[in-house]
């Protein structure tokens, strides 16, 4: 399916159907309807690992088999003052959904879409296999970008996306499998690449971990982070590679978070050969404690990382930051050849295990012990440059 050159708007969703590939030409735009109406009827949809039904996303596949998105247009999703601003009515419908997904209710009965507050998505290709994003430019979306939710053998490549809404994560790899991310710029609203694997009991009861994701050649811009797993990670997360990455700004820049209602098993993550200008909150940053709240009943468990050759110009608040849990502590973690030129505070760590600094530097000093701390210090106040 060719777009010619010429802008277009689209009053509704595009859905792909299996062997086809939707090429936009140079100078091709499609512009997206603000009509929440223009996304019914409700699709099959999976939100923060949970799944629904719910609004559908702007270009949509269930199921299908060898499809693309590819040529040098543009996608606008027209959301900055649309569907965007749903964020601050969504909290009743995100909580009676995650309760949903806890109490096993069955997904056909978990219906949303009209008269609720949940966004939909920009790109979904929702239980597919063999896809391709290429080339394509994407603003101002509505929620999470690139959903891959539970598909097969994706390649996203060359791709730029400038949208700064709340929750717009650019790539979300969500029980995926084989995913690669290359020669892509992300300026984006939340994390630059997010990997996903369901939430809670939902994550468990479909099982799907995330595995086999490669990102490489990518710039990246970020008001959270360059690359996060998680917090949605129950069903598992395994074999991840980063490599050859710029992260001008972010929040953090590689950032591993779950919680004790979580569960899930993080392992087997490779990142090498990153250069960051400026953080805010921490360099390298493990959290296994992230927004939990239903008690301490499922642990998540962080091993073996290795990260070398990262160079950081200035870290506001930490350079490293790692924090386990008492009983499960993050293990099996080695940094190497890792600089941070300045930090407010070099490294502070609890609960780990088996975490190793290798030629670690932070404001020109050498760390060579993580030792754990009993208090968190305070990092109210910030550095400059």
């Amino acid at each position: 399916m060719v777009v010619p050159a010429g802008k277009y708007l689209f009053k509704g969703p595009i859905h792909l159907k299996s062997n086809i590939n939707l090429y936009l030409s140079e100078n091709a735009r499609l512009e997206f309807s603000t009509n929440r109406s223009d996304y019914l009827p409700n699709v099959p949809y999976r939100r923060e690992g949970t799944e629904l039904y719910n609004y559908s996303p702007f270009i949509y596949a269930y199921m299908a088999t060898n499809i693309a998105i590819t040529g040098k247009g543009a996608i606008d999703g027209n959301a900055k003052n649309s569907f965007a601003t749903w964020k601050p009515n969504q909290n009743k419908d995100q909580l009676n959904l995650r309760q949903m997904g806890n109490d096993g209710v069955p997904v056909h009965e978990r219906v949303f879409g009209n008269g609720h507050f949940l966004r939909p998505g920009t790109i979904l290709p929702y239980g597919c296999k063999n896809i391709l994003i290429d080339w394509i430019t994407i603003y101002d979306a509505p929620f999470w970008v690139i959903h891959l939710a539970l598909s097969t053998n994706v390649t996203v490549r060359n791709v730029v996306v400038n949208s700064w809404n709340p929750n717009n994560d650019d790539v979300d790899p969500d029980g995926a499998v084989n995913v690669l991310i290359e020669n892509c710029t992300f300026n984006c609203g939340d994390n630059a690449v997010a990997i996903k694997a369901g939430r809670d009991q939902d994550g468990w009861r479909i099982g799907q971990p995330t595995e086999n994701v490669v990102i490489r050649n990518c710039t990246m811009n970020s008001k959270a982070n360059g690359l996060c797993i998680g917090s949605e990670m129950s069903a598992g997360v395994r074999n991840v590679f980063m490599e050859n990455c710029r992260v001008g700004e972010a929040n953090s820049t590689i950032y591993f978070r779950a919680n004790l209602d979580r569960g899930g098993v993080v392992e087997n993550i490779y990142v090498r050969d990153i250069t960051v200008e400026r953080v805010n909150t921490a360099v390298i940053r493990f959290d296994s404690n992230y927004k939990g709240h239903r008690g301490n009943n499922f642990p998540p468990i962080f091993r073996n990382f290795f990260i070398g050759n990262v160079t950081c110009q200035l870290a506001d608040h930490y350079g490293i930051y790692a924090v386990g849990v008492e009983g499960t502590p993050i293990s099996n973690v080695t940094l190497k050849d890792v600089t941070i030129a300045k930090a407010l505070i070099p490294a502070f760590t609890l609960h780990i295990r088996d975490f190793k600094l290798l030629n670690v530097k932070t404001n020109g000093m050498p760390v060579s012990e993580v030792n754990e701390y009993g208090e968190q210090p305070n990092t109210d106040k910030k550095i400059t440059w």
